[in-house]
């Protein structure tokens, strides 16, 4: 019998396990699971609560559905009943003390149309021709690796990139756009302006796709997120899980590697899945040769804010599900979400739910993390008012403070990732990385590097 263990019981954990004991049971393979989680409870940033009528998610407040291995797995669940999709709505853009639409035919900012782009609010005249240069620009020699933030400017112009486009990007991907790579964001770009010698072009061909991808866009579930979680660990019946144990480290012994617990267990086991952190990882591993490559993977930081009203979320002032904040906005915080609009299933009378958040780029971060709970609290309730014109004071609050656990996948991530693979199985085969910290961020990424995992672990034993 081979033993198989996973490190870490978050989404990119579960399924990788799910996946693995479904192997195992198919192919009446003689494998013995194990999952060990260092917290005592499973789904990692992945965590809904309930308070005063209010659903709040801790972390990931959703799922991309247009991803092809997500109805897929939630069918294998058998959770299609219990799914529910985001209301859509105008998003906006906090600039200075105003509330600006993001044109509609566009996407990430991005126009889709020469008419959107003059249709915007956000950007001067001068701003909307300099912009017409992308249909004038031949080709230049950008690739996959190169910054989204240098590709969006040199086509497009600095105005529309600061402005309209770096807000929206930054707020989705939590990074300085211009350390971003088209890899990790929206690679697709690259590709249109060569086919179609425009961006706006290649988009505007393309926008029913875009079109009716954002009708239902995300989906989450009646009871929240943590919906998936539960039902992944009620499933997993084939699999021994361990929690409020961690790994404190991995030693090779011979053709296996012996896994010692936080709890002065040892496990004999022949090969391991690690899903932690990177930077929970290289402490795991103890290994000098790896620090190199685990010392260019970065993560970020951000605070989250969930404040509820007993008023109708009718009162907001305009028809929307959110907004982002500029550079040049007085507000401190760098997005809210209009929470009880865009997810109906999250206030249990239509009463007013708002989320807010706060990133590591933001130059009041390092203050703003040092603040109590209370004080967090007379800052959110400030930023609501100057740009809701809320005055109400909510029935609760929720405060989550995610420190470095939001990897941000720089200009040599790739080159870090595959170089560390490299020496991965040099030093140790049959041990293999899985994660947002090395392969997507999204849920649905991390779902899908679940499933390649397995294949791949499955195999390596064969």
């Amino acid at each position: 019998m081979k033993t198989i263990v996973v490190i870490g019981g978050g989404i990119t954990g579960l399924s990788t396990m799910y996946y693995l004991q479904k192997m195992k049971q198919e192919h009446k393979l003689d494998l013995e699971l194990l999952l060990v989680e260092a917290n005592e409870y499973l789904g990692g940033k992945i965590h809904t609560i309930e308070k005063d009528g209010f659903m709040m998610e801790k972390g990931a407040d959703s799922i991309v559905a247009r991803n092809q291995n997500v109805l897929p797995f939630i069918q294998d669940l058998q959770l299609e009943d219990e799914l529910v999709y985001n209301a859509t709505g105008t998003s906006y853009i906090h600039t200075k003390d105003r509330l600006l639409e993001i044109p509609k035919d566009s996407i990430f900012g991005i126009p889709m149309t020469i008419e959107a782009l003059f249709k915007s609010e956000l950007i001067s005249t001068r701003g909307k021709l300099e912009a017409l240069k992308d249909v004038l620009t031949k080709t230049a020699s950008f690739t996959k690796e190169s910054s989204i933030g240098d590709f969006l400017e040199y086509y497009l112009g600095k105005e529309i990139v600061e402005k309209q486009i770096a807000p929206v990007l930054a707020g989705v991907y939590s990074g300085n756009i211009y350390s971003l790579t088209m890899a990790s964001t929206l690679p697709y770009l690259i590709e249109y302006k060569e086919k179609y010698g425009s961006i706006i072009r290649g988009l505007g061909k393309n926008k029913e796709t875009f079109q009716s991808a954002a009708d239902k866009k995300f989906i989450s579930f009646k009871n929240g997120l943590s919906t998936i979680i539960n039902r992944l660990e009620e499933v997993l019946t084939d699999v021994t899980i361990i929690k409020g144990v961690g790994v404190t480290s991995i030693e090779k012994e011979k053709e296996k590697y012996t896994l010692k617990l936080s709890n002065q267990e040892e496990r004999l086991v022949d090969s391991i899945i690690v899903t932690t952190p990177h930077d929970v990882t290289q402490r795991i591993l103890k290994n000098k040769e790896l620090d190199e490559e685990f010392q260019q993977l970065k993560n970020s930081s951000n605070i989250t804010m969930y404040l509820s009203y007993d008023i109708s979320d009718q009162q907001l002032p305009k028809d929307g599900t959110g907004f982002i904040v500029a550079k040049d906005s007085n507000l401190v915080c760098n997005a809210c979400t209009w929470t009880s609009r865009k997810w109906k299933h999250t206030s249990n009378n239509g009463q007013l739910l708002l989320r807010l958040f706060y990133k590591k780029t933001n130059p009041r971060y390092e203050k703003l993390n040092a603040y109590s709970e209370e004080e967090l609290l007379e800052v959110a309730k400030k930023d609501i008012e100057k740009g809701l014109g809320i005055t109400s004071e909510p029935i609760s609050y929720e405060v989550t403070k995610w420190n470095n656990l939001m990897p941000v996948y720089s200009l040599n991530h790739k080159t870090a990732v595959d170089s560390l693979t490299k020496k991965i199985a040099e030093h140790y085969p049959r041990v293999l990385l899985a994660g947002s910290s090395y392969y997507g961020v999204g849920i649905a990424a991390c779902m899908a590097n679940g499933e390649a995992t397995a294949k791949k672990v499955a195999s390596l034993l064969n």
